[in-house]
């Protein structure tokens, strides 16, 4: 299950350093299993010592983490609704990603200009916020004129659509986001066509000076309280400090992290954050050949989480051999906890747990 942020802010805060910050340290993984990625998709891996500890006591030969994918979406400006500065494509790349990456400038550099000539992370943030309901706006005002002569013709579907789609569209005209909108879950599903991209979920990127990193400036709690205002997660990180740490490995690295203070790069935790924003969990599979997370919503079942690895393993599925992650950490081997009866059979209805070790019974 592919997991797909875009990353959005203006000129010059930042995005293409982080971005590339990525880039390179996704290219220094061969074990992925994207060999060809579009150059505007940066692939960084969600470091998880459970997947480390598994392959140690699993024997594997080598280990494939999961993954989030990060698109660039090149500066948005003032006006980009309106197609100022590319901004109808640039929009239209935000449309395709599951949730939005806002990078906020938080650190002075003269020999960086500011588009807007000062760090301001309120108005920088508004500008953004701004565009991108101006967008919404846009969608909405279509969608209801296409739907208002489906209504007009009998269509009781289309009669409803045109009611919700007129709820969200006055919300929007007031200066909200489509996420302040109260929806049910089959509301939601109903507006998936409008790509509305302020119904998408956010999380700010506070990109701090090198020296600020670690530090409470007066810029980071501004975005910490324009976060906490939308019920959004903030992640601070250097872009500059990423990049040193993308040209590392090994024991170069770790050391570099921990003259920082440091105990796990930017990149790690923002891949997280990501994670944990789309309600996204992670189960094993281990054995000689490899030990392998994997990426599924949350909720999902045993049937659909087979799936993921193949669908011929979901039409044939039979059973899913359980164990979880912590009692093949504890005993030190399938076989203990096998052993020790912790092992588990179970059906296709069974919802997966994060941290599930799984082996798959199917009919070919």
């Amino acid at each position: 299950m592919a997991l797909n942020c875009g990353i959005v802010g203006l000129p010059n805060v930042g995005k293409s350093t982080i971005f590339n910050a990525m880039t390179a340290a996704g290219a220094a993984a061969e074990n992925y299993p994207f060999c060809t990625i579009d150059p505007n998709v940066g692939v960084v891996p969600l470091e998880d010592v459970r997947l480390t500890r598994l392959a140690e006591v699993s024997g594997s030969a080598q280990i494939i983490p999961a993954t989030v994918e990060f698109v660039d979406i090149a500066g948005l400006v003032a006006g980009a609704s309106q197609g100022e500065g590319l901004g109808n494509r640039f929009l239209a790349h935000i449309r395709e990603t599951d949730a939005i990456l806002h990078v906020v400038r938080c650190f002075e550099d003269p020999n960086v200009v500011h588009v807007a000539g000062s760090v301001d992370p309120v108005r920088d943030v508004a500008t953004i916020d701004l565009e991108l309901i101006l967008a919404d706006m846009e969608s909405l005002a279509r969608r209801k004129e296409r739907l208002t002569k489906k209504a007009r013709s009998g269509d009781k579907q289309a009669a409803t659509d045109l009611a919700l789609t007129e709820r969200v569209l006055s919300a929007i005209e007031a200066g909200k986001s489509a996420r302040e909108v109260p929806l049910a879950e089959e509301e939601r599903e109903a507006l998936r066509d409008a790509h509305l991209l302020t119904l998408k979920p956010v999380l700010f990127v506070a990109n701090v000076a090198e020296a600020d990193l670690g530090r409470e400036t007066p810029q980071v709690e501004q975005v910490r309280e324009l976060a906490r205002e939308r019920d959004a997660e903030v992640v601070v990180i250097s872009g500059r400090i990423e990049s040193e740490l993308a040209q590392l490995s090994g024991d170069d690295r770790a050391a570099f992290l921990a003259e920082l203070g440091q105990t796990e790069s930017g990149l790690s935790r923002l891949a997280r954050a990501a994670y944990t924003l789309l309600g996204r969990v992670t189960y094993f599979t281990a054995g000689p050949k490899e030990a392998r997370a994997w990426t599924i919503q949350a909720g999902t079942r045993a049937e659909q989480a087979a799936g993921v690895i193949h669908t011929d393993i979901e039409r044939g599925f039979i059973r899913a051999e359980v164990m979880r992650f912590e009692d093949m950490d504890r005993l030190g081997s399938a076989q203990a906890v096998k052993e020790a009866g912790l092992l588990h059979s179970e059906g296709k209805d069974y919802v997966v747990a994060d941290g599930d070790v799984i082996h798959f019974r199917f009919n070919v």
